[in-house]
């Protein structure tokens, strides 16, 4: 697949799989999608160190946005 910066990013279409990232996480929701997308391209884009830390802060966000959640069931 030749590189389109804009519909198909080369740090998206790069995986051996040659599965492209959206394919993946557009069945994720939100936060859990982007912790995936900065996984699936850590490194390929720059700062690998970078983009775990990225990944890691939004599952830390799905992780309290679940215990939120959990609080609230439990209180009822």
């Amino acid at each position: 697949m030749m590189s389109d910066s804009v519909n198909h990013p080369a740090h998206y279409t790069s995986h051996p799989s040659g599965v492209e990232c959206i394919q993946v996480t557009e069945h994720m929701n939100f936060c859990i999608g982007n912790a995936m997308k900065y996984l699936w391209r850590a490194g390929l884009k720059g700062n690998a160190l970078e983009d775990l830390e990225k990944a890691r802060w939004y599952v830390d966000r799905e992780i309290k946005r679940l215990r939120q959640f959990a609080g609230k069931k439990q209180r009822r």
